[in-house]
């Protein structure tokens, strides 16, 4: 069984957070990234007001701080 590190365990209850604020994202590891890294992965378009960017901008903030990564 592979041992979960902080930067994963942080990764997802980061992305678990977002989601639960409304930002949809998805937590993603090896293979995505390299053995024992992990990353947040969001999506953008074309249709994304800046309001919905402002949110979104936000909201990582206020949870980035709340986790103490920011």
């Amino acid at each position: 069984m592979r041992k979960i590190n902080g930067e994963i365990k942080l990764s997802q209850n980061m992305a678990n957070e977002l989601l639960k604020k409304g930002i949809y994202v998805i937590g993603f590891i090896f293979p995505l990234v390299p053995n024992e890294k992990a990353g947040i992965r969001i999506q953008l378009s074309a249709n994304h007001s800046k309001q919905h960017l402002d949110k979104a901008i936000d909201t990582f903030v206020k949870v980035g701080k709340d986790l103490m990564v920011i």
